[in-house]
């Protein structure tokens, strides 16, 4: 199981996914309050369809939904289908910590 705080703070929204791998797919349900979002709220992604970073099931989804093209959110959730699939270590993402995007 896989959970992630997206602080969406240019739009005011925090958005809550939780993931967990069942058989060949990563199950991804998000709370959160905006409107495109819940779109896409409840996924099943197949886990071996999130390597592209233009061609893969979410980021098609996220179009589906005339997501914003800055969201983080599709992000998060490419990160949480990688951590449930064991491409990306859960334990190096745990000491790495949050990520962010600062702008100065």
């Amino acid at each position: 199981m896989t959970d992630i705080t997206v602080n969406s703070t240019i739009c005011d929204f925090v958005h809550e996914i939780h993931g967990e791998l069942e058989g060949d797919k990563v199950v991804i349900d998000i709370d959160a309050p905006c409107e495109k979002v819940k779109q896409i709220s409840h996924l099943e992604v197949p886990k071996m369809e999130v390597f592209d970073i233009k061609d893969n099931y979410v980021m098609d989804k996220a179009k589906e939904a005339k997501m914003c093209s800055t969201c983080l959110v599709p992000c998060a959730i490419l990160h949480a289908c990688k951590i449930e699939s064991e491409f990306m270590s859960k334990s190096l993402v745990k000491k790495s910590g949050p990520l962010s995007i600062e702008f100065k």
